[in-house]
């Protein structure tokens, strides 16, 4: 991860130094106090981050303090001064003892105690090449490194423990969500009250410093945020400042000419003369040209033509970048042209596993929210990324016609990827993670797997809209989810139909674990070149993510992962699974959870209960997880994919698109509008009753809220007949249902499921083909 850095010694640096002094540079407008605090700020905020992992394998985090002492007698505990001896909860007391000391075993594993070393490794290699380029500008390496020491003891810890809070995105305004400065402490600073045009270029410098390292890693973006907010600058300076500085290393690299390092990699890649990328390599990668010729110093001029006149010089510029500003392979590889390397044989491995990988670029796909979205239209959203799922994988798909591919305007210092967990089409891939800006990161949807994805979706729609399940719903009602799943008594009458949903589950979560294995592939090899990557997913999406994060914890793969956020997940609940996987993780780590979820509830009752449910709970006792209760929204597991957005945006997520979330709500608004006047419709048939509807075809409702109906007339004219054949009728489907009787609507929805399937895949090839 960490290469040889770009700069040869203290006296270079002062040289470098010298030369700037010209112009506007952080040695020009900072005096030398000034730029002792600057590299004091820094070398606090990566202590804070190296605090945060060691609090992640601690094991006294949320424990009462008398627990947190490992030296006090159980007298003491009991006893301690904070304690009222008259209040004091024993059986409270004890339990934490015992959550101690199986916290204690489960760290003591040589695993645990490997993955804590190796982590505060890589953290500290990172704070060292940092802090000596930061400093070989400001002041000097030697004094850098010995204000990061000096840092390290009286750093603030920078993130709360672990958070629990309950909301409802549907209700939400969105004034109620997280804020900056609440989620990335301000750490304080003289330099906040200095002039802002003074801030704003202390943050743009560093950024291109940290770029100097030739890669931009999640740590790195992370410490970013941390010095935002400590100088009291607005999250969107940063994201503002990062999307210009892509497009003008972009710009400027397309001008750039050849040298032997660029005909050396041409060479290596003379299989694929054009630098072509896809599936074997992952679509996506960047496409970059090499024509013209620009020396470096004309490049950095080219950088800040685009940075809206911050007011840092060209020269200071080129310096900071040092390799960066006059490598087209450098900046190649921190965007993904050389990154790619999901070789065929790679792919050959998982293919009999996993089929259909892919990352597709949101921005080029059809809105099917649109009311004005048809299928031609649609065609054209999957002309460019889609690949035929039965043609040879160690094919790669070539990018060039790919706008979002090639546009420099589109590209983005960081990336991040929505997996969907269920599909009912081919759009479902897609379409959920529109509420991603593109205006601040490079937004994808991962694709894998299609026919058991539509599958599994196909099946849960079928279920909740049958009969059994209905019935069932009320008799689950009565009691929680976790009573159902730890006392196995769920209705009889579902049971007899699970299998409509039981395997398309097992097999979607059996290849979502692959997906994930494959995708942790895909970031090591650095598929999506040097930037920071955050991974959002719902249902099995979340599941893919789980097994990504696992898997990297496992390969050690460090630096790679900025915020992950599982919604719905059916992947374990335990403290030692999301330790695990919080270790690789630079950043938000968010657990988005309803108790209401019954279908998950449902789908997971045959798994690992004894671990839990992320899905359904909290995660108890580790620092740094966010825990979100959503179940005031979400009554079933399909409505995650309306609500993505708002989530998103409640949580204060950072990359959201506020246009594209309230077309999500909209769509939910008229979602929840069908399924009530089905209610109302169900309702009233039970009662031998029809709705009453006005002129506009709308129901009409009395004062209190209550759909207007009246009696349905019978054949002979009169009144009531309706009601007792339409009761009988009704009484007759709950008696089958809870007598066992399902055996055939369990094999009519079996078929509705293949033919929906086949169906939606049939329209997909459709609509490549057509575009071929």
């Amino acid at each position: 991860m960490f290469k040889h850095v770009p700069w040869a010694s203290h006296d270079e640096g002062k040289a470098e130094g010298k030369q700037q002094e010209e112009e506007e540079s952080l040695t020009t407008i900072l005096n030398i106090d000034q730029r002792g605090d600057l590299t004091l700020l820094i070398a606090s905020i990566m202590a804070s981050m190296r605090k945060s992992i060691e609090l992640n394998f601690d094991a006294n985090v949320a424990l009462s303090s008398s627990q947190s002492n490992p030296s006090a007698s159980e007298d003491e505990k009991t006893m301690n001064k904070s304690t009222d001896p008259a209040t004091a909860d024993v059986d409270k007391l004890d339990q934490e003892k015992k959550l101690r000391e199986q916290r204690q075993k489960e760290l003591s594993a040589p695993k645990m105690k490997e993955l804590k070393e190796d982590a505060l490794r890589f953290i500290d290699q990172w704070r060292t090449n940092v802090i000596e380029r930061i400093g070989s500008i400001v002041n000097s390496k030697e004094e850098a490194s010995s204000q990061l020491k000096s840092a390290s003891a009286k750093a603030p810890t920078g993130s709360a423990a672990t958070t629990d809070k309950k909301v409802d995105p549907v209700a939400s305004d969105g004034s109620d969500a997280a804020e900056f400065t609440e989620m990335f402490p301000p750490i304080d600073t003289p330099l906040s009250k200095l002039e802002e045009p003074t801030r704003i270029l202390i943050l743009h410098s560093t950024l291109l410093l940290l770029l100097s390292l030739e890669h931009y890693i999640a740590p790195s973006r992370v410490m970013l945020l941390y010095l935002t907010s400590s100088l009291r600058l607005p999250l969107s300076v940063l994201t503002n400042d990062e999307e210009k500085l892509a497009k003008g290393l972009l710009e400027a690299a397309k001008n750039m000419s050849g040298d032997s390092e660029t005909q050396k990699k041409a060479e290596e890649n003379k299989h694929s003369r054009k630098w072509k990328v896809g599936i074997a390599s992952v679509a996506g990668a960047a496409l970059i040209g090499v024509t013209g010729g620009l020396a470096a110093p004309l490049v950095a001029a080219g950088v800040g033509s685009v940075m809206g006149g911050l007011g840092l010089g060209a020269t200071a510029a080129a310096g900071y970048l040092g390799t960066v500003a006059g490598s087209t392979v450098i900046v190649g590889g921190l965007f993904g042209a050389y990154g790619g390397k999901m070789t065929g044989e790679m792919m050959d491995a998982y293919a009999k596993e996993v089929s259909d990988f892919a990352f597709l670029p949101v921005k080029d796909t059809p809105n099917p929210l649109s009311s004005h979205l048809n299928s031609k239209d649609s065609s054209k959203g999957e002309k460019k990324e889609i690949k035929d799922p039965s043609s040879d994988s160690s094919k790669p798909l070539s990018p060039t016609s790919n706008k979002a591919i090639n546009n420099p305007a589109s590209r983005r210092l960081r990336v991040t990827i929505g997996i969907s967990g269920w599909l009912t089409s081919s759009s479902d891939v897609a379409s959920p993670w529109r509420v991603l800006s593109p205006s601040s990161t490079e937004p994808f949807a991962l694709r894998y797997e299609l026919e058991a994805l539509m599958n599994l979706g196909n099946s849960i729609q079928s279920m909740v809209s049958s009969a059994a399940w209905g019935y069932a719903k009320s008799e689950m009602l009565k009691h929680t989810i976790f009573a159902e799943l730890t006392a196995a008594m769920w209705p009889l009458a579902l049971l007899k139909v699970s299998r409509v949903v039981d395997n398309p589950f097992s097999v979607a979560k059996s290849r979502s674990d692959k997906a994930g294995e494959v995708l942790a592939d895909a970031l090591i090899n650095k598929a999506q070149g040097e930037r920071p990557v955050s991974l959002v997913g719902y249902s099995l999406g979340a599941r893919v993510i789980y097994t990504c994060l696992m898997n990297l914890a496992k390969r050690k793969a460090f630096g790679l992962v900025e915020n992950v956020v599982l919604i719905g997940g059916p992947c374990p609940s335990t403290t030692s699974d999301w330790r695990v996987m919080r270790s690789v993780v630079a950043g938000r780590v968010v657990n988005v959870y309803s108790e209401n979820d019954y279908v998950l509830g449902f789908l997971y009752r045959t798994s690992s209960i004894q671990y839990g449910v992320a899905g359904l709970q909290k995660v108890k006792g580790l620092e740094g997880v966010e825990n979100v209760d959503v179940s005031e929204s979400v009554s079933g597991h399909l409505r995650y994919r309306y609500l993505v957005g708002s989530i998103l945006k409640t949580i204060g997520f950072e990359d959201v698109d506020d246009k594209a979330v309230e077309e999500e709500v909209k769509a939910l608004k008229r979602m929840d509008e069908q399924e009530r006047t089905k209610k109302y419709m169900e309702m009233a048939k039970a009662q031998g009753k029809s709705i009453v509807t006005g002129a506009d075809g709308k129901m009409l409702f009395d004062k209190d809220g209550n759909p207007v109906m009246r009696k349905m007339m019978g054949k002979d004219g009169k009144e009531g007949h309706g009601n007792e054949t339409e009761g009988k009728a009704e009484r007759t489907t709950q008696r089958k249902a809870e007598d066992g009787d399902a055996e055939k609507e369990a094999e009519r929805m079996e078929k509705e499921v293949q033919e929906k399937t086949q169906q939606g895949l049939l329209q997909g090839m459709a609509q490549k083909l057509h575009l071929k």
